[in-house]
């Protein structure tokens, strides 16, 4: 196990409920049983709240954990070309990382090829929202 994954899943600051949010969407992942649910706050085609909640192994914690920092404060068109970017990286080049992926260089890895499905679950859920 990574230990980089493990200390990215920690964060778990915005692990929480969002009783009042704008939007909702909720994931499962048929081979594994990872779930996420991501509740958010949009106010003027921006991300002002995001709360994620769900049972989920430790790629799947590290990456919405890193999406849900990455979300706030942004444009949701922003957010809506970051899910594609992720869910072709590994379609594409697994060596090469796209400008808008930096911050997940960390786990957007070729030797995570593996477990690319508990990776992109959040990206998938979220994306679900940003592109309705």
């Amino acid at each position: 196990m990574d230990l980089e994954i493990l200390k990215i899943a920690s964060n778990i600051e915005n692990n929480r409920d969002i009783e009042d949010h704008t939007h909702f969407s909720k994931l499962r992942n048929s081979l594994c049983g990872d779930e996420i649910k991501i509740k958010l706050i949009i106010k003027n085609h921006k991300i002002v709240d995001f709360g994620y909640q769900g049972k989920s192994c430790v790629y799947c914690q590290a990456s919405v954990s890193l999406l849900s920092k990455i979300s706030l404060n942004n444009r949701i068109a922003k957010i809506d070309k970051i899910c594609d970017s992720a869910n072709n990286f590994f379609d594409d080049d697994l060596n090469k990382l796209d400008s808008n992926l930096k911050p997940f260089k960390k786990i957007l890895k070729k030797k995570n090829n593996f477990r690319k499905n508990c990776i992109l679950l959040p990206f998938k859920t979220l994306k679900k929202i940003v592109s309705s």
